[in-house]
This record gives structure tokens, C-alpha cells and sequence, in this order.
């Protein structure tokens, strides 16, 4: 399992937030707003995963109540 893999859904959050700021920067350059759309497009999927799952389980629990 990779480092990325073991963040929270919190931390997934915290580095796209840090991830848009950068993009706010006027002095960026084309490429790098590229990869850093990139990179925060994944850490938001890896979040929606993760909520997904979060979501699924409440709802097993509550189908066993």
C-alpha cells in the first residue's frame, strides 16, 4: 500500500485545498497548473472513494438494525 493510499479523507481534502492555492498563484506556468489540476483531481477522486465507502458501511449497519 502506497503512502497515498494510507491518507485520511481528511488529509485527501487538506492537499487539494493546498493543491488549489497553488493554482491561484499568477505566476504559475501553464504545465505546472496542468499537473497540479491533475494531482488535486486525484486526491479529490481518492476522497470521493473513500466517502463512498464510509457511506456504503453506514448504510449495511443500518440494514442491520
Amino acid at each position: 500500500m502506497s503512502k497515498d493510499e494510507n491518507k485520511s479523507f481528511e488529509d485527501k481534502i487538506e492537499e487539494s485545498k493546498k493543491l488549489l492555492e497553488k493554482l491561484i498563484d499568477p505566476e504559475i506556468t501553464l504545465s505546472n497548473s496542468v499537473d497540479i489540476y491533475k494531482k488535486g483531481m486525484q486526491e479529490l477522486e481518492s476522497a470521493q472513494k473513500l466517502l463512498d465507502e464510509a457511506k456504503f458501511e453506514f448504510q449495511e449497519i443500518s440494514d442491520i438494525k
